[in-house]
């Protein structure tokens, strides 16, 4: 019996050594029984291409056809660029294989609530506290909003509500951990037993 293709999503393609951060969390599926595919396997056709529109198109609809052969998912929703918010582009992902009705898991090494997340990067990066938003009840999915007047929403989750959402609808849910690679192995070990 083969093990099940899981895609490997995240921020993570772009951090400095992803290749090696790869072949670390594949080694991690393959202990729970998973064959981790990460986007770089399908993109061949795309090693040594000039960066541009064209090359970035490739990329996408290699990602894309390997999601499609993938089983299930394991995304990374650690925040992104030192901001509050996660890799929009994994998002997508999670989107995207959520509507295929495939099993989804997440794992960050940063899981506050997605509120505290916006609270610090507010006062860590232009040293604005959020305030308590007015008729916060009329919206409901959260009570304060930042110094634009946005509200900080998804209040009780780890990312914004449709990325979280849509990994617990699937089944799943997030994975915590001090480090990234502890992280992943609990949402790996969660997920090898739900398929």
């Amino acid at each position: 019996m083969t093990a099940p293709l899981v895609y490997l999503a995240g921020d993570l393609v772009f951090r400095p050594d992803a290749l090696g951060l790869f072949a670390r969390l594949k080694a991690i599926c393959a202990r729970h029984g998973l064959e981790g595919c990460a986007p770089f396997d399908g993109q061949d056709a795309v090693r040594g291409l000039a960066p541009s529109r064209e090359t970035t198109m490739k990329i996408i609809e290699a990602d894309r056809d390997l999601m499609d052969r993938c089983v299930a998912g394991l995304f990374c929703i650690d925040p992104f660029r030192r901001a509050a918010d996660m890799d929009p582009g994994t998002a997508v992902e999670i989107g995207y294989m959520h509507a295929q009705r495939k099993p989804l898991e997440g794992y960050t090494a940063d899981p506050r609530p997605y509120g505290a997340k916006v609270e610090s990067y507010w006062r860590e990066a232009w040293g604005f506290e959020l305030r308590p938003r007015e008729n916060a009840g009329d919206i409901g999915s959260g009570s304060l909003e930042d110094p634009d007047g946005i509200l900080v929403h998804s209040d009780g989750m780890a990312q914004n509500g449709m990325v979280d959402g849509f990994i617990t609808l699937s089944g799943g849910r997030i994975s915590g951990a001090p480090t990234l690679e502890e992280a992943f192995e609990k949402a790996a070990m969660t997920l090898a037993a739900r398929l």
